[in-house]
This record gives C-alpha cells, structure tokens and sequence, in this order.
C-alpha cells in the first residue's frame, strides 16, 4: 500500500518502408491509354510496374518471361511464298543426218529389212536400198558394221548431202545418202550409194 501502480507500456511497431504491393484477390481500377479504366482482379504485382508478358504464339497465346508493349500489336511472322516448280530440260535431239545415217546401215548389214524404209525413202531411194541389201555389201562375219563419223553440206535450203565412214570388220567402207525435206517438214531419203558397183539404170540399156 502506498506503492504506484505500475501502467502497460505501450509497444511501438518500426515505420514500413517497403513499396506496397496489391494482395492476391483485391480488385485493382488501372487506366488505360486510350483513357478507360478496367479492373485487374485475382494478381499479384508490384505498384507502377508493367505486367510481364511473353511472345505471341501461333494461336496468340503469349510465353512467359518478355514483357508486352502498350498500344503495339503482336503480328505472325511472314511466311515466304512457294517457288513453282522447275521445268525438265530436254536432252538435244538428234540430227537427222545421224539418224538416217543408223536407218540405212541397219538395212544394209542385214539387221533390219527393207520395208522398214518405206516411209522414209522417195524417189529412187527406196530401189537403190533394195539392190544394195541384195547384194550385201555390208554384211560381214563377226563384229557387226559401225559408224565412225558422219559429215553433210546443205546444197539448198531443205537439201542434206550426207557422206559417212563405216568400218565393217577390218575394212572402212563409205556410204553417201541425200535427204530432202518435204512440205510436211519431215525429212526422207532420196538417194543411197556405196563404194562399188551401182544399181544399174533403165537409161543405160
């Protein structure tokens, strides 16, 4: 008795000086730049910061960790056009100075007959073939007639004189043909000769 009662100090808490942050659930009012306002609920961000935002995907979904641009909008990237496709090239056709050059040789050896050159010949050609094969000038026993070059000049305008060199077997023969082409710009045989004996002539009787 006598004694002062002793009073409850009071507790004092240290100022917080940590920026304040919006709690998770709390409705934040934010404007835009176009002036509305909008409420951002349910997140969790620190005052005056940007949202962080990712990259647009292909069906404009957004990656986490790169932070999105106010007012630029995402676009796709450009897709290059396709490139048609590249035409075939052509292997070079053949002279017909080689091909008739093959034709005549084949008829001439035997491999082939005669009738084979009926569209191809005019003219006295086609009797001048048959007589040379008759005789068989060009068939020989083992390895078979070949072409070792070909060689022409143009007399006229749609006129080949041909010449070439054929070796057949151990011995080198030469054959001379003339080709013509007609108005269906297709090319015929008009005359054969090979060295030796001709096909004789009704005029030389």
């Amino acid at each position: 008795p006598g004694s002062p009662v002793a009073r409850p100090r009071s507790r004092t808490r240290p100022t917080d000086t940590r920026p304040s942050t919006a709690s998770v659930g709390r409705t934040t009012v934010r404007r835009t730049a176009s002036g509305a306002t909008r409420a951002d609920s349910g997140t969790t961000a620190t005052d005056g910061a940007a949202p962080t935002t990712g990259s647009p995907g292909p069906a404009g979904a957004v990656s986490p960790g790169r932070r999105a641009t106010p007012g630029v909008r995402a676009t796709a990237a450009p897709v290059a056009p396709a490139r048609s496709p590249r035409r075939p090239v052509l292997p070079p056709q053949p002279r017909p100075t080689d091909v008739f050059a093959e034709r005549l040789l084949a008829v001439l050896s035997g491999r082939r007959p005669v009738h084979s050159m009926l569209g191809h010949t005019a003219g006295r050609a086609y009797d001048e073939l048959a007589w040379l094969a008759e005789h068989g000038p060009l068939r020989t026993r083992g390895a078979l007639p070949v072409i070792r070059d070909v060689g022409y000049c143009e007399p006229r305008r749609g006129a080949l004189e041909v010449f070439a060199r054929i070796g057949a077997g151990d011995r080198l023969r030469a054959m001379a043909f003339r080709l013509e082409r007609g108005r269906d710009l297709r090319w015929r045989c008009t005359a054969v000769e090979l060295g030796g004996p001709r096909m004789p002539r009704a005029d030389d009787a």
